[in-house]
């Protein structure tokens, strides 16, 4: 009997992850490589609980996306944003790991060798 309240237990978890996946799936873009995309849907589906949007709105769903999307063009593309944003995107993607970044150089960094 135990291992069958297990196995259902395991089968409505999984449920219950596909309909988040299912669910991230529609805030994909379409220019976004596979990789770039199963990194922030982790990212999206890591902090959804904390960022449902109340029944009276309040765009808290967006602000998470608008988050994800701050930290995918910091990862993937360079950009760079305010250092107080940075710190709590790259806090919030704490664990999430993504092999094979891209390596970029700052102006900063290039006007720092060649003055």
């Amino acid at each position: 009997m135990v291992g069958g309240e297990a196995a259902a237990a395991v089968e409505e978890l999984v449920s219950g992850v596909r309909q988040a996946a299912d669910f991230a799936e529609q805030f994909r873009s379409y220019s976004e490589s596979e990789k770039q995309w199963k990194a922030r849907m982790e990212f999206i589906l890591r902090h959804l609980p904390d960022y449902r949007d109340p029944p009276d709105g309040g765009g808290r769903l967006d602000q998470l996306l608008s988050l994800s999307m701050v930290w995918a063009n910091h990862l993937f593309l360079g950009c760079s944003y305010n250092k107080d944003l940075l710190d709590k995107v790259m806090e919030m993607a704490d664990g999430i790991e993504v092999e094979d970044l891209p390596q970029f150089t700052t102006r900063s960094e290039l006007m720092k060798k060649n003055p």
